[in-house]
């Protein structure tokens, strides 16, 4: 008998496109699915009455909770994607996934998104835990409805989390640290670019920048770290402005870390003057970023597997509903180190999936 894996080789598509239309779950163009039709009939395909027997019996509704994305900001996708395309594998089990979004830098969404979430009466949620208090008003609400969670892409401790999945944010800061001191040798000046409004409320931001200054001081280096913040990279002539003055009135700044996806935004906007003799050092594969690194703009970016991170989150609470699989408490994405040179195949997982599935993916 025919598989799933092979009608999609032969329809040129997707396996999750062929899951689609093989469960009437639309998202898929006319065209694709009168092909793909046309394969069931020719091999007489039937559904595997064992699995939609368990997608039968079992009816979970794992929520997920995330950043949204846009052109300016691309990081975001690349963990929707991972979770789009672990949805339509575990489909089969009965687990229907629902995505929603919020503005990163306003509090008030996440709430207000969160509320909207909670309408959809999930099984589970799995969420980007951005802002501190505020998660904290989501998951009292969640305990109190026995609904289990896990976090991903940030780590905070003091909840009742099943479990973490991603970097560990001040082994990532420390990392940055050391090539930071690789790449210069000398004792020297830093500056720290924090393109947050409010640090204090991305607890992987300020893990990442303990860890960067951590290395310095463990290792009794004499450098001097300095701090510039830029609160609206919106307004691209301000913060140019701004990033430059600073490095004309402190001209032995050598190397500059930014500690978030948005190191590309500053490497665009030093001035020739001061990009030859300064390192950047930064964090994400998001498109802008590498090719910035392939410009040598940047010295090196460290990658946090995120659309690993969305895949194995959608997975992992599949295991605990359907298996009553406890998961370990902790589950870190690798510290991928990325050149100029390797940088293109870091992600090809996300890429492979990004082509095969354009015609569900916005």
């Amino acid at each position: 008998m025919i598989t799933i894996k092979e009608i999609a080789r032969e329809a040129k598509v997707s396996e999750g496109t062929v899951d689609r239309v093989l469960h009437n779950r639309g998202g898929v163009s006319k065209k694709t699915e009168a092909r793909i039709k046309e394969i069931f009939k020719k091999h007489n395909f039937k559904v595997n009455p064992v699995a939609s027997a368990l997608a039968m019996k079992n009816n979970f509704k794992v929520s997920t909770l995330m950043p949204n994305y846009d052109t300016d900001n691309l990081f975001w996708k690349s963990p929707y994607l991972g979770v789009l395309k672990a949805s339509q594998e575990v489909a089969n089990y009965g687990i229907e996934v629902n995505n929603f979004t919020f503005d990163q830098f306003d509090a008030s969404s996440y709430l207000s998104q969160f509320k909207i979430l909670m309408e959809s009466n999930p099984t589970a949620v799995i969420l980007v835990p951005v802002f501190i208090k505020e998660t904290k008003e989501i998951t009292d609400e969640l305990e109190k409805k026995n609904i289990p969670y896990l976090f991903f892409n940030i780590d905070l401790n003091g909840f009742n989390n099943i479990s973490f999945i991603g970097q560990d944010s001040y082994l990532g800061g420390y990392m940055a640290g050391k090539l930071m001191h690789l790449s210069l040798h000398d004792e020297t000046s830093f500056l720290v670019v924090q393109t947050r409004l409010n640090v204090t409320n991305y607890h992987h931001i300020s893990k990442r920048i303990e860890g960067f200054n951590d290395y310095f001081i463990k290792n009794d280096f004499q450098v001097e770290t300095q701090t510039l913040k830029i609160d609206n990279l919106k307004d691209i002539k301000k913060a140019k402005q701004k990033l430059n003055s600073y490095l004309k009135e402190h001209g032995n700044i050598k190397g500059i870390f930014v500690p978030s996806s948005r190191i590309s935004l500053i490497a665009n906007s030093i001035e020739k003057t001061y990009s030859d003799k300064i390192q950047l050092v930064g964090f994400d594969n998001t498109p802008q970023n590498i090719k910035c690194l392939e410009a040598n703009k940047i010295s090196f970016l460290i990658s946090q597997k995120p659309f690993d991170q969305g895949y194995e989150s959608i997975h992992l609470m599949t295991d605990y509903l359907v298996k009553k699989k406890e998961p370990v408490s902790k589950i870190y994405s690798p510290i991928d180190i990325l050149t100029k040179e390797n940088a293109r195949y870091n992600d090809r997982k996300k890429t492979e999936f990004e082509i095969e599935n354009r015609e569900i993916i916005d």
